[in-house]
């Protein structure tokens, strides 16, 4: 570590009079003195110490030497106390001395004895005895420094809060056997750093954290079960069957470890995390019909007046005749979806409604708006994760508009069933409509703007049908999931008379895997330093012939093939000629019709020729297994492709991209 005088001595406040960090009372019926309140810091706060004072540029087999030199620098050897805090019991100690190159200190019990159980064991007598078998040495960052407002011991406390933020946030029991070419901070302590507090400012899904916590606790248990494994193997010098077999399950379980943190790294990039998605559960629990086997109108009205009952009894509630017919009255639309029962209908009258909870529809039930969809607005307020989850087999929504604020996940949720989008407005905010594996959307006459994510994102094995929509000013128009892995369907999709323009990258996007030999070619281009983009007008591209950027960051293989954009970008470099104006603009307007035919059979084409490379893919997985007769479900493995009216304009990477990782 290459230190300098004065490289940390900016960092806290040794040179400044007096405590410069904030006292906190510690919980509990014993009267522990007040201890330092150092686990608010700020991202950049952490960020600046780890990468700065901590751990700069070493490697992973390095980590516990540059800490142990860190502290070395800043820690006060002695002369302060601490609480040393466990699962069962809290006790205040003296530290005497610190053993840096094992991150422990050297502790006595303080006088008074203070200590606080879950029960009445822990004597002095015992926690003596405790600390004898220790060695009077227990680790750093299970000590909280007693508060002193002179500032002596400011550093000391925050070390110790970097120590014990490290190892229980950042730190992984595998990360010592990560090849040590690689930067561990840029590798690994920033994106996870910036995932923790992704977290906290609820900037991520709260399904995808507990999908993250599952898998981190699954890697952790795979990984100890895989130590012990090897551990075995290395201590028995024999070549017996038991030893072959404890190989072989020692190499099962490398396997999927290896599988999980390839899976947690995806979350802990920011970027990746909302690209590849993850796998929501819901618990939604469909009701089924009304035990007295009654179908209900919902009712939802801002104010209520007799007009207003007038045209909803001739409109909508009883056309031809009202006998028998049941209407229950709501003033959220929320509660008005709560109360539904299978085959229900909630009618919401023109008005601004805000509402702070989530739409679950388990249900076949019919959502509408009574007017057009600017009168009938629903506007969600909070950052809850949802706005609508649906999961019914039969859904339909119609007349409103969706406004949301604030949030982290997408504008409509299609988990499973069908679900009917007919005459809405969306206005976004992260991404807009997802639809799940097994689900189906039907989406018609429709506007969506403002995702910060994809417009609609279409995951394997489901159904998605297009037809008279608006998809604008989103990141991308449209993605289409990975759907080559073996464990999924291809999707089946229709779009006919779309409008996809102004969005930030392409109007449609599809998520694969890179084939060897295209990763050969990125390999090799990244060995020659060779960035390839081939920009292209109206005017000099060649017909169907696409644009092609490849580029490697970070690891990761993207490709784009873009297509068809836009017409307007001439238009600046055309000299008019007297007399000759309308032939040109019919000359254009032709250019143009015959561009917007080519992007929609280059989309269609495109995809499904990945869908036929899945084909293939099945074929000879199956021919491996023996199977060499055609499978008759093979066809049904293959993309449904209907790409065909839709117009692309203005996109600001061209009309159609791969992105291959």
């Amino acid at each position: 570590s290459d230190w300098s005088a004065d490289s940390w001595s900016d960092y806290g406040s040794r040179d400044k009079p007096g405590t410069t960090l904030g006292r906190t009372v510690p919980d509990g019926n014993v009267l522990f003195p007040d201890i330092f309140h150092t686990d608010h810091l700020l991202f950049y706060e952490r960020f600046r110490a780890y990468q700065d004072y901590i751990l700069a540029d070493c490697k992973a087999s390095e980590v516990k030497q540059f800490i142990a030199e860190y502290l070395g620098k800043v820690l006060e050897p002695s002369g302060w106390q601490a609480i040393w805090r466990t699962d069962v019991f809290e006790v205040l100690v003296g530290v005497v001395g610190v053993n840096f190159s094992a991150l422990k200190a050297v502790v006595q019990l303080s006088e008074p004895f203070l200590c606080e159980s879950q029960d009445s064991s822990f004597t002095l007598e015992c926690m003596q005895e405790l600390l004898e078998l220790k060695e009077h040495q227990i680790l750093l960052q299970e000590l909280w420094v007693v508060y002193d407002e002179s500032g002596e011991f400011d550093q000391t406390a925050l070390a110790i809060e970097h120590v014990r933020f490290f190892y229980r946030c950042i730190w992984r029991i595998w990360d010592e056997e990560e090849e040590d070419e690689f930067d561990y901070f840029v590798r690994c302590v920033e994106p996870r750093l910036r995932l923790h507090y992704d977290v906290l400012e609820h900037r991520v899904p709260s399904g995808l954290v507990v999908d993250y916590q599952n898998l981190l606790s699954q890697c952790e248990e795979l990984y100890e079960k895989f130590l012990n494994v090897r551990n075995s193997i290395s201590s028995n010098d024999s070549d017996s069957e038991t030893e072959n077999v404890s190989m072989v399950e020692g190499l099962k379980l490398y396997d999927k470890v290896e599988h999980l943190k390839q899976k947690l790294k995806l979350i802990e990039n920011p970027l990746l995390r909302y690209v590849f998605g993850y796998q929501k559960y819901g618990s939604l629990q469909a009701k089924g019909l009304r035990p007295t086997g009654a179908k209900v109108i919902h009712v939802v009205p801002s104010t209520i007046t007799a007009s207003l009952l007038h045209l909803l009894a001739r409109d909508k509630l009883c056309p031809e005749s009202c006998e028998g017919l049941d209407i229950q009255f709501h003033r959220d639309p929320v509660a008005a979806v709560n109360a539904c029962y299978e085959g229900d209908r909630v009618i919401i009258c023109p008005g601004h409604y805000v509402v702070d909870g989530v739409f679950c529809i388990a249900d076949s039930v019919e959502l509408e708006g009574y007017g057009l969809p600017d009168d009938v607005v629903i506007e969600k307020q909070g950052n809850g994760d949802n706005f609508f989850d649906c999961t019914g087999a039969n859904i339909k929504i119609s007349n409103l508009k969706l406004v949301q604020h604030d949030a982290v996940e997408g504008i409509l949720n299609v988990h499973h069933g069908k679900t009917t989008l007919e005459n809405c407005v969306l206005q976004c905010e992260t991404t807009g409509i997802t639809v799940r594996t097994s689900a189906e959307l039907l989406m018609k006459n429709s506007d969506l703007y403002g995702a910060k994510g994809a417009g609609v994102e279409i995951y394997p094995g489901s159904v998605c049908t297009l037809l008279h929509n608006g998809i604008h000013h989103c990141k991308e128009g449209i993605l289409v999931k990975n759907f080559l892995d073996e464990d999924y369907e291809a999707p089946k999709i229709t779009m006919v008379n779309n409008m996809i323009h102004n969005n930030e990258g392409y109007g449609v996007v599809l998520v694969r895997p890179a084939m060897l030999f295209e990763m050969k070619d990125a390999a090799a281009q990244r060995t020659k330093g060779i960035f390839l983009c081939l920009e292209e007008t109206p005017k000099t591209r060649k017909s169907s012939i696409p644009r092609i950027l490849a580029c490697i960051i970070d690891n990761l293989y993207l490709e784009f093939v873009a297509t068809g954009d836009e017409t307007a970008c001439a238009e600046s470099s055309r000299q008019e000629q007297p007399g000759c104006v309308t032939d040109e603009l019919e000359f254009y307007k032709q250019a143009e019709t015959s561009e917007q035919t080519e992007n929609n059979a280059e989309i269609a084409n495109v995809l499904g020729a990945t869908s036929a490379k899945k084909s293939q893919i099945h074929k000879k997985r199956l021919s491996e297994l023996g199977f060499t007769e055609a499978d008759d479900n093979l066809m049904s493995q293959e993309m449904f492709v209907s790409v065909e009216g839709n117009q692309f304009k203005w996109n600001g990477k061209g009309s159609f991209g791969i992105f291959l990782f």
